[in-house]
């Protein structure tokens, strides 16, 4: 009898545990800027479609690997880091007549939900404020992995991501006659595991041009 209590006791445990579901945590993320890029490019007078590069400010995600539609994602992409590998067309590109960085320096982006398509690929579907107009916009991406780093600092979550916008739905209609009207947007994303990252609430902030 002194030898079965303590086997019923493990055997209730065992039998409690395996009644609980398993599902796996959805953990926040925080934005790698330095191992994150934005790269877009747009073609010019049909000769090329030169790249710009620029970097996310800041921003978080929330991912569960295996319940993609619980996950969700907000960032601000800052329109100052703009580098098209000249300074004098850096300067050109951030006027009033295109981006207008002075007068909205950040895009932001706001998830509204996420769609699996399959193992390694999905959709975030959101919201992309631009020079002040907000519109929705899909953004196929891949997800790469999920792993400690190689020194076992971090725990970080890559992804690839393509979309494709049309710059007059944002207000941006100069030079017509030059520039293109549909730029690529590609996006490579490192986001580092921290639970302080994702805000308690996900709904997007009021001002998209934080200081």
């Amino acid at each position: 009898m002194t030898l079965r209590l303590p086997v019923l006791i493990v055997l209730a445990t065992l039998a409690l545990t395996g009644a609980a579901p398993a599902r796996a945590a959805t953990d926040s993320y925080r934005f790698d800027t330095v191992h994150s890029q934005v790269l877009f490019n747009i073609t010019h007078d049909g000769y090329s479609r030169p790249w710009g590069r620029l970097h996310i400010a800041r921003g978080w995600l929330r991912f569960d690997p295996d319940h993609w539609e619980n996950s969700a994602t907000e960032l601000d992409i800052d329109l100052n880091s703009l580098d098209m590998g000249d300074a004098d067309w850096n300067k050109a590109v951030l006027k009033p007549a295109l981006l207008d960085a002075a007068g909205h320096r950040y895009a932001h982006f706001a998830s509204t939900s996420v769609e699996r398509t399959d193992d390694s690929h999905g959709v975030i579907h959101g919201q992309l404020t631009l020079r002040g107009v907000s519109k929705a916009v899909d953004v196929p991406f891949q997800f790469n992995r999920l792993a400690r780093t190689v020194y076992g600092l971090h725990t970080v979550a890559g992804f690839s991501a393509t979309a494709a916008l049309d710059r007059r739905e944002f207000g941006i209609t100069a030079f017509a006659n030059s520039i293109g009207d549909q730029v690529l947007v590609q996006l490579e994303i490192e986001a580092i595991r921290d639970a302080g990252a994702a805000p308690a609430s996900t709904s997007a902030p009021t001002s998209q041009d934080k200081p």
